[in-house]
C-alpha cells in the first residue's frame, strides 16, 4: 500500500508518494487547482495500484479535491494540519516546511500515528449542513429588517409596535400612518419596503423548512419520534454531527455538543459547573429540546428533571443533567438509523 499525500493551496496541489514500510518518498507532482489538472494528477497515481490518499484539512482548502477523488472511487483520509505540523517538528530538518515536506508529512500522520479519519462521500448530512446554515442566514437577515422596521414604527406611531410583529400586522399598522411632511412619507415608504422584505424571508424561511422535513423523512431518521425535535430540530442534528459513528460512545458525542458537565474542585462537595466548549449549535439544540420537554407534563424528559429536583439539585444543574441525558439518546437514535439504514424506534429518556 502507497501513501499518497496531498497539500492543498487555493490555486495549487502538491502530492508525494511515500511508502509506509520505510518513509520513503517515491514521487511527487504539482497541479494547479482545475479539473484538467485533477486527471493529471489521477493518471500519475493510478502507476500505483494499492494506494491512500491523505489529504490535509479535506474539510476545508482540501474539500473539493477529496470528494472528487471520492467520486472516483479512490479511498480518503483527512489529515488535520495540526497533525502534519507535529510531524515536520519532531522530524529531522526541524521546522523546515514546503509543499513537498508538507504532503510527506500528512502520509506520516496518517500511517504511524492514526490521525487519518476516513472522508466519507457528502449525502443527505451535507445537504441539511448546508439548508441550516442557510436558514441561520435567513433568520439573521429577518431579524435585521424586524429591527429596523420597530425603529421605524417607532417614530411614526405613539408608543411604537408591539414587540412581538408579523409582517401582516405591520402592514395593517402601517396603513393607520398618515404621513405629515418628507420626513414621514420617507420613513413610511422605507417601513413599506421592510414589510415586503419580511414577506419574502418568512416565504423563505418556511420552504427551507420544507425541504428539511423531506430530507430528513428521506434519510429514514426517526429523530421527531422524541418530543420537542421538529423537522429544523431534526435536519440541524443530522446536519451538525454529520456521520454518528464517528463518534464511538455517547459520552464521546456529549463532550463535543458540550454537554458535558465539568467537575469543580471544591473543599465540601463534588460540584459541575457548565461546559463552555464544544458545538455550540448542537448545544443550543439540546438545550430547545430540554427547554420543550420540561414544559412537556407528559415527556420523559419532564419526570427525568423532576427526579433530579427532588433529588436536591438547582433547577439549573436539573436542567444540565437533562441535556447529558438527551445527548446520550440523540446519539442512540442517530447510530442506530444509520446502521440499520431505516426508521426505528427508539425509548426516551
Amino acid at each position: 500500500m502507497i501513501l499518497l499525500g496531498v497539500d492543498p493551496h487555493k490555486s495549487t496541489h502538491t502530492a508525494t508518494a511515500v511508502d509506509p514500510s520505510s518513509n520513503r518518498q517515491l514521487a511527487s507532482i504539482r497541479i494547479e487547482a482545475s479539473l484538467p489538472e485533477y486527471r493529471r494528477l489521477l493518471t500519475w497515481a493510478r502507476r500505483w495500484p494499492q494506494r491512500k490518499c491523505a489529504v490535509e484539512n479535506a474539510k476545508g482548502l482540501g474539500r473539493h479535491l477529496a470528494q472528487w477523488l471520492i467520486a472516483r472511487g479512490e479511498s480518503v483520509v483527512d489529515v488535520p494540519a495540526s497533525a502534519t505540523s507535529r510531524v515536520r517538528e519532531l522530524s529531522r530538518g526541524g521546522r523546515r516546511k514546503n509543499d513537498r515536506i508538507d504532503a510527506a508529512a500528512a502520509d506520516t500522520a496518517a500511517c504511524l500515528h492514526g490521525d487519518g479519519r476516513g472522508v466519507e462521500p457528502e449525502d443527505h448530512a451535507t445537504a441539511l449542513a448546508l439548508l441550516d446554515e442557510r436558514r441561520v442566514n435567513l433568520a439573521q437577515a429577518r431579524v435585521r429588517a424586524t429591527n429596523q422596521l420597530h425603529a421605524l414604527l417607532r417614530d411614526l406611531l405613539p408608543g411604537g409596535a408591539p414587540a412581538q410583529l408579523s409582517a401582516d400586522q405591520a402592514a395593517t399598522l402601517l396603513r393607520t400612518v398618515r404621513p405629515a411632511g418628507q420626513v414621514e412619507r420617507v420613513r413610511k415608504e422605507i417601513a413599506r419596503d421592510l414589510i415586503a422584505e419580511i414577506r419574502v424571508l418568512d416565504k423563505k424561511l418556511l420552504d427551507n423548512a420544507t425541504q428539511m422535513e423531506a430530507l430528513v423523512d428521506t434519510s429514514g431518521s426517526s429523530l421527531m419520534d422524541t418530543p420537542g425535535i421538529g423537522p429544523v430540530m431534526a435536519g440541524r442534528l443530522i446536519g451538525r454531527t454529520g456521520h454518528t459513528t464517528r463518534f464511538p460512545t455517547s459520552a464521546a458525542f456529549a463532550n463535543y455538543a458540550g454537554a458535558t458537565p465539568v467537575e469543580i474542585a471544591s473543599a465540601d462537595k463534588s460540584r459541575h459547573r457548565l461546559s463552555r466548549s464544544g458545538d455550540r449549535q448542537l448545544n443550543s439544540v439540546l438545550h430547545t429540546i430540554a427547554v420543550v420537554q420540561i414544559r412537556m407534563p407528559k415527556s420523559p424528559g419532564h419526570a427525568y428533571y423532576q427526579r433530579k429536583l427532588s433529588e436536591g439539585k438547582t433547577p439549573k444543574e436539573a436542567k444540565r443533567c437533562l441535556k447529558r441525558r438527551l445527548a446520550e439518546h440523540v446519539w442512540r437514535v442517530m447510530i442506530a438509523d444509520e446502521r440499520r439504514g431505516k426508521s426505528l424506534p427508539v425509548q426516551g429518556v
